[in-house]
């Protein structure tokens, strides 16, 4: 099928497009009967450089009767060569209400199923059960004979290590989901042993991570970075991965976004939980004193003898602030305050980042949310981010044929992140009211602002389709979860389980072990990376590739097709936002 399209369906409201990678001058809609209910003429986008297509628009935003539906399209051919017109279709995709109440199930669920250190019994794993992991002693990397208890937690990756900066990023994605969007989340099960008790399921899912989150602290408060083995293990399964566990040095990026975290769990789990709450706020007061008593940086690198994923950072700025303004967010103390204005002045990171590497949005989030009182020149500097982020985002989108904010230049590693991190932009902005100011930035945004590296030249812009009729932020966020299921330049799913050609074979230790052909849903694959950055990449896409068809559904591609905790959470992020809109 060459013809792509969104392959669970959309809201009966809002943009729905199918992207022609041919020359096309009219498609239509057919229902699962075989009758036409829509028709229209094709725009023509032209040459799109990511993926290397001549790209045609077929929109049906107008048509809105919910039922299941196909696109199909013939292909332009000289009016001399009729007879050999061939006729090109979409997968099936609904309209309707709940055409994403599987994805936002499935997108949470595999968190559960990546739980260490408990059973994952039928009941609630169906198929992809296995008996409790990674329960064995953990000792101190730097002291071989000193013993800790950090049990539990998620698996990180494709791999069974656990991650302090890596699991503050999920974090603070699901749980600013629930700040922003509650509605979305109250009431729904999401069929784990906690389902029934009280706390909403996200928050109860959240806990199991948090709770390993406390067991990594130091009682002078500073954080171990990592627990992993020395090693990654083989493809076996996690009970099977019997190795020394070892809790890997402190340093100052873990610590702040353990600081953060907790201090901003503490206020989320405060209703429900108030002796829970009390424990996490300790927590986060500890952390932020060791970051008091250790201005320097102090990073990580692995040390001789460790080949475990390393997430290392070159400086702990956005985490620091980040941390001062979750605590100020907690607290009100005026302390707290004067540091964040002290990082925003000494430190230079990208403020509106919302990754695992740099946090500084995580903080603007904190700091705009917060019911403490708040200045008016950093509430207007922070708008002013979140306006110029979104901006540079719809120019991005605007200047590619499948209308992602992706350049070109930035499919790398976990590209998928990277989309569903700009989805989370056009929410942000939206969520404060900044459509408007959004709109005019993206209008007048001069080529000094556009986001570019060096060596990588801006495009001469060309205005997009969306701007000739008109576009609203959930139009742009959507487009990011419609490439995500299916509406990109290879026709994937890059949700295991969600969609007619979902991708099947994640870099995943379990999903290959369990000898069952079915990957568990929900998985977020990481995506096409130019760089190819393992030999079964280079092995099966060839050099010059198109950057978004860089991908190959092979697990031993990790550079491709890895999955990780905090790309399944920005994901989530996004659909709540587009979830709560269409309720509303």
């Amino acid at each position: 099928m060459s013809v792509f399209v969104n392959q669970l369906g959309f809201y009966e409201r809002g943009e729905k497009r199918a992207i022609l990678p041919f020359e096309c001058r009219q498609f239509w809609l057919i229902n699962e009967a075989g009758d036409i209910c829509h028709e229209g003429e094709t725009q023509e986008f032209g040459y799109d450089k990511a993926s290397g297509d001549q790209v045609t628009v077929a929109d049906f935003s107008a048509f809105t009767t919910p039922g299941k539906y196909r696109v199909k399209a013939a292909r332009a051919v000289a009016e001399s060569d009729q007879k050999s017109v061939s006729v090109e279709y979409s997968p099936w995709f609904e309209i309707g209400p709940h055409v994403y109440d599987k994805l936002g199930h499935d997108l949470m669920k595999a968190y559960y199923y990546l739980r260490c250190g408990c059973d994952l019994t039928e009941e609630y794993a169906g198929p992809y059960v296995h008996k409790a992991c990674h329960v064995g002693k953990t000792v101190l990397w730097e002291d071989h004979d000193a013993v800790i208890e950090a049990t539990g937690g998620w698996h990180d990756a494709g791999d069974y290590g656990r991650y302090i900066t890596a699991g503050a990023c999920a974090l603070a994605h699901l749980l600013y989901a629930w700040r922003m969007y509650p509605e979305v989340f109250e009431g729904k099960s999401y069929d784990i042993p906690e389902s029934g008790n009280g706390v909403p399921d996200v928050l109860n899912e959240c806990r199991y991570e948090l709770e390993w989150f406390l067991k990594m602290q130091r009682a002078d408060g500073g954080v171990y970075h990592k627990l992993t083995t020395a090693r990654h293990a083989a493809f076996v399964m996690p009970e099977e991965d019997l190795k020394q566990l070892y809790a890997l040095p402190v340093s100052s990026s873990a610590t702040a976004d353990h600081a953060a975290i907790c201090a901003m769990a503490a206020t989320t789990y405060r209703p429900y939980d108030a002796e829970f709450s009390a424990r996490l706020e300790k927590a986060a007061k500890r952390s932020y004193g060791w970051l008091k008593a250790h201005p320097e940086f102090l990073g990580f690198r692995n040390p001789p003898g460790c080949g475990t994923g390393e997430y290392g950072e070159w400086d702990d700025g956005s985490n620091r602030f980040w941390a001062a303004a979750e605590m100020y967010s907690l607290t009100g103390e005026k302390s707290y305050h004067d540091d964040l204005k002290m990082f925003l002045h000494e430190k230079k990171f990208p403020l509106m980042a919302l990754g695992y590497g740099e946090v500084g949005g995580f903080g603007i989030l904190a700091y705009l949310l917060s019911k403490q009182g708040k200045s008016a020149d950093l509430m207007a500097r922070f708008f002013q981010e979140i306006v110029k982020d979104a901006a540079q985002r719809v120019r991005t989108s605007e200047e590619c044929g499948y209308g992602v904010a992706l350049a070109e230049w930035e499919y790398g590693w976990g590209s998928n992140m990277g989309v569903m991190r700009h989805g989370m932009s056009f929410a942000i902005a939206d969520y404060f009211g900044l459509e408007e100011k959004v709109k005019e930035a993206a209008k007048t945004i001069g080529m000094p602002e556009r986001f570019v590296w060096p060596g990588h030249p801006v495009e001469p812009y060309v205005q997009g389709p969306r701007e000739k009729r008109g576009w609203s932020m959930r139009d742009h966020a959507a487009a990011e979860l419609d490439y995500l299921v299916g509406c990109n330049a290879l026709g994937i799913s890059y949700v295991t389980g969600n969609g007619e050609n979902a991708y099947r074979y994640p870099h995943l230790r379990p999903a290959h072990a369990d000898g069952i052909e079915e990957c568990m849903p929900g998985m977020v694959s990481g995506g096409p990376n130019r760089h190819r950055q393992d030999a079964k990449a280079k092995e099966v896409i060839p050099e010059g590739t198109p950057s978004m068809k860089s991908f190959a559904d092979e697990y031993e591609a990790y550079s491709l097709n890895e999955i990780t905790i905090y790309w399944n959470s920005p994901a989530v992020f996004t659909l709540a936002y587009l979830t709560s809109k269409e309720s509303r």
